[in-house]
C-alpha cells in the first residue's frame, strides 16, 4: 500500500511554526517512501473558523514549499458522511442513542468531583432501551467503549503506549443537532482519504485511543501513528509570541528564507549525525521517523538566523534582488531601472554580510538612491573637514579612471600609495559618501555598480561641492 500522510490544521488562526514542522514531517515522510502528502482543513468549528485563516494556512504552506499533492479536503463539507458512519455504528449495535440533558450531565460530573474520582460517562440505562420509552428530546449518538483489557497503540515515535479500557468512556460521535464530533470526523476522514500514517503533535496522543474505538468498531484497519514532541521556547515553556515570531508568515516578513526555515525545523527534533545544512532534495532521501526524538524541542532563534545566513549566501542573486526590491517598494522607496540594476550587481557582495532578507534590504537601500544618500551618525562623523578635502582630491583622481571593478581597485591603491596614506584613510570617507554608512560591500564594487556619473555626484555632494 502506498504511503499517504496528511496535515490537518484547524483554520482558527495563523499557521503556527509547530504546525509547519508537522506539515514538513508529513511531507518528508511521504517523499521518503514515494507516497502522497495531503491537506485537510478541519473547519468544523464554525464559530472560530475563518476564510482568512484558511487562505493564510494555504499561503504559508505554499511559501514553505509544502503544498499538498491533491486539492485540500474541507472537513465541514463531509458532515453527511460522518453522520452516515455514526448511524452505521448505531444500526450495528456498537453505538446507542443517549438522551441525557445538560443538567443531568452536570450532576454526574458534580457527583464524580464530590467523590474525588474522574468523571466517566455511564450510559448503560440507554442501551437496549425500548424507543417508545425514550424521552421527548433529541438524542446524541455515543459509541460503546470496549470492556475489560486494554488498548495498545504501537506509536512510531513514542513506542508502545497502552491504556486500560476502563479509562475509556462512551464518547459522543454525533451531537443532538446531527453534527459530528471532532474525534469521530477525523477517523472517518482519515479512513476515506486512505491515510496510512498519522503524524501529528504528541498533544493528540490521548485522542488516539478514543479514535481507535471508532476504527475498531467499524472494522477498519488503523493507520500507523507517530506523535512528535511539541516545540517549546528557550525557557522550556510553551512557545508563544513572547519568545519571538511563531507564525510561519511572520518568519517570511522578518526576512527568513523558506528553505532555511524548513531545514531548521527538520533538525528541530530529528537528528542525522552532525549535519546542520540539509537541502530539501537530500532531506527527502534521509528523513524517517526513527530519527525523531521523544523530548520536546526548544526554539533557538539565533541558530535559525545563523542558518538563514548560510542559505542567503548560497541563494540566487536575481531572486534575492527581486525580493529586496519588493521590500524597498513596500517601504515606499522609489527607484528606477538603474537602481534595480545596481542592487543586482551588488548582491554577491551584499549577501555575504546579511543574516536575513530584511537586513539585506536595509544594506542595499543606498544603491537605489539617485544623488546624495542619507548619512547615519557614524558616516556623518567620519566626514571631517580633512576627509572632505580628501574626497575632493579623490574626485579629481577618479575622473579619468577606467570604470572597471578591477581597475578601480588598483587606482585606489595607487592613490593611497602616491599620497602615502593608509588605504582605510581613503576608503572610509569614500564609503560614507557613496553609501551613507561605514559598512558596505567592497568600495570598488560600489563604485563600479553606481557608475561614474552617480559616484561622482555623491562624492562631490559629500565633499560640500
Amino acid at each position: 500500500m502506498s504511503v499517504r500522510t496528511r496535515f490537518a490544521p484547524s483554520p482558527t488562526g495563523y499557521l503556527h511554526i509547530g504546525g509547519a514542522r508537522t506539515a514538513l514531517f508529513n511531507y518528508l515522510f511521504a517523499r521518503r517512501h514515494g507516497g502522497q502528502y495531503l491537506l485537510r482543513i478541519e473547519d468544523t468549528d464554525k464559530q472560530r473558523s475563518t476564510q482568512e485563516a484558511v487562505e493564510q494556512i494555504i499561503e504559508s504552506l505554499a511559501w514553505l514549499g509544502l503544498s499538498p499533492d491533491e486539492a485540500p479536503v474541507f472537513q465541514s463539507q463531509r458532515e453527511a458522511r460522518h453522520a452516515e458512519v455514526a448511524r452505521e455504528l448505531l444500526a450495528a449495535g456498537r453505538a446507542y442513542l443517549a438522551y441525557d440533558t445538560q443538567e443531568e450531565l452536570a450532576a454526574m460530573r458534580a457527583a464524580a468531583e464530590a467523590s474525588k474520582r474522574p468523571f466517566k460517562y455511564d450510559g448503560s440505562r440507554w442501551i437496549g432501551m425500548d424507543p417508545a420509552q425514550a424521552p421527548d428530546i433529541a438524542p446524541v449518538i455515543r459509541i460503546r467503549a470496549p470492556q475489560g483489557g486494554e488498548m495498545l497503540v504501537a506509536d512510531l515515535v513514542q513506542g508502545e503506549v497502552r491504556v486500560a479500557h476502563a479509562e475509556l468512556d462512551d464518547m459522543i460521535i454525533l451531537r443532538s443537532d446531527g453534527t459530528p464530533t471532532y474525534l469521530h470526523a477525523v477517523v472517518v476522514d482519515d479512513h476515506d482519504m486512505a491515510i496510512t500514517h498519522v503524524i501529528r503533535g504528541d498533544d493528540h496522543l490521548t485522542n488516539t485511543f478514543r479514535q481507535c474505538m471508532v476504527y475498531d468498531a467499524m472494522g477498519w484497519h488503523r493507520p500507523k501513528f507517530a506523535h512528535i514532541p511539541l516545540i517549546h521556547g528557550a525557557d522550556g515553556a510553551k512557545l508563544s509570541k513572547r519568545h519571538g515570531a511563531v507564525g510561519a508568515l511572520e518568519f517570511r516578513e522578518q526576512g527568513f528564507l523558506p528553505e532555511a526555515v524548513c531545514n531548521y525545523l527538520m533538525r528541530l527534533g530529528w537528528g542525522h549525525g552532525d549535519e546542520e545544512v540539509i537541502p530539501r532534495d537530500k532531506a527527502m532521501q534521509l528523513f524517517d521517523l526513527d530519527g525523531v526524538g521523544r523530548a520536546a524541542s526548544r526554539m533557538d532563534y539565533a541558530k535559525l538566523t545563523h542558518l538563514n545566513g548560510v542559505y542567503l549566501r548560497a541563494a540566487d542573486d536575481a531572486r534575492l534582488a527581486e525580493e529586496v526590491l519588493r521590500r524597498l517598494a513596500k517601504r515606499g522607496v522609489l527607484f528606477g531601472t538603474d537602481g534595480a540594476r545596481r542592487v543586482e550587481m551588488l548582491m554577491p557582495a551584499l549577501k555575504e554580510r546579511a543574516k536575513t532578507v530584511e537586513e539585506l534590504t536595509g544594506s542595499a537601500a543606498f544603491a537605489v538612491h539617485e544623488g546624495p544618500v542619507p548619512m547615519d551618525a557614524k558616516a556623518a562623523a567620519a566626514l571631517t573637514p580633512e576627509a572632505k578635502e580628501r574626497l575632493k582630491d579623490l574626485a579629481v583622481f577618479l575622473q579619468d579612471a577606467p570604470w572597471e571593478r578591477s581597475d578601480l581597485e588598483h587606482w585606489l591603491r595607487d592613490y593611497a600609495e602616491v599620497k602615502q596614506v593608509k588605504l582605510g584613510t581613503v576608503a572610509q570617507p569614500l564609503r560614507a559618501a557613496l553609501t551613507g554608512s561605514l559598512q558596505s560591500p567592497p568600495i570598488d564594487a560600489v563604485l563600479f555598480a553606481l557608475g561614474r556619473e552617480e559616484a561622482m555626484d555623491r562624492i562631490l555632494a559629500a565633499a560640500g561641492e
